[in-house]
């Protein structure tokens, strides 16, 4: 049964033809477009790409699945470190752990009833201070072992977000850079071990949609990445330039960064990180 996301008509029309949309508030049911790569992944590369994320995110420490840097505003939470801000907050990246909890109510996943109500509030901790003070609390620790408890399952819906994530980058784009950002990514879809660098630069950097992740009108996202990479065919070449781009994209995020940021204190982890890409995991 073919998976299917629920887009407007006007989202049609664009994706056909690149047209003005028109104005009309009726949805209707638009499959997936038929010539990208419909995302299938077996149950031993779920585990094998959900341990490698693991690995990737926390080095392997449970208790670093629960996670909030001094530099930012908000915890990151499970093996992809899901953003989750606390009420009132400035959301500058993509808040991506209510739609989990979203995705745990959908697969009849046992949610704590608090967590549920949160998920519409925001974080339950203000700050770093107090998230770290929770430590010892038992929803803290019952929410530790929940996340722990399903890494494959939020690997599936990093998953599921790639696959929703095509028909917005194509609409986002200028219809002559369409058909090189899809070409690109289906032959790294059709590539052995081709899905681990897509799913997981999806999470670690997002898809490069949002106005707010960007420096210098400049992204950093999957959107970004696919763009850049030269005009490639299915093979191991493929996650050859999907590991330079990401490695170029991200050099340019930093060029472009604010001063007070550091973000050259990241870098170093970060290429070494898409230089894994290379590589086949699977």
């Amino acid at each position: 049964m073919k998976k299917k996301i629920y887009l407007t008509l006007p989202i049609l029309l664009m994706l056909i033809g690149g047209c003005v949309p028109p104005q009309t508030n009726n949805p209707k049911v638009i499959e997936y477009p038929k010539d990208v790569e419909v995302p299938k992944l077996t149950p031993y590369e779920l585990k094998v790409i959900s341990d490698k994320i693991y690995l990737n995110e926390t080095s392997g420490d449970p208790e670093k699945l629960m996670f909030w840097s001094t530099n930012e505003s908000f915890a990151s939470l499970g093996i992809g470190h899901f953003i989750w801000y606390p009420d009132g907050e400035a959301k500058r990246f993509d808040e991506t752990f209510p739609a989990m909890i979203d995705y745990y109510v959908a697969n009849k996943v046992e949610v704590p009833a608090w967590l549920l109500n949160a998920r519409k509030v925001g974080a339950p901790w203000k700050n770093r201070a107090s998230f770290e003070y929770a430590r010892k609390d038992k929803q803290f620790i019952d929410l530790k072992y929940l996340l722990m408890n399903t890494k494959e399952l939020q690997t599936q819906f990093f998953f599921d977000r790639l696959h929703a994530s095509i028909p917005e980058i194509l609409l986002l784009v200028e219809p002559s850079k369409r058909e090189h950002i899809k070409n690109n990514y289906n032959a790294l879809a059709k590539t052995q071990g081709g899905w681990y660098p897509l799913i997981d630069y999806i999470n670690f950097k997002g898809k490069g949609l949002k106005d707010t992740e960007r420096y210098n009108n400049q992204g950093w996202g999957l959107l970004q990445v696919l763009e850049h990479m030269p005009p490639v065919q299915a093979g191991s070449q493929s996650l050859v330039e999907f590991s330079n781009s990401s490695r170029a994209i991200l050099e340019r995020r930093v060029k472009n960064s604010p001063p007070q940021n550091n973000e050259a204190q990241w870098l170093p982890g970060w290429i070494n990180r898409t230089n894994g890409y290379k590589t086949p995991i699977l």
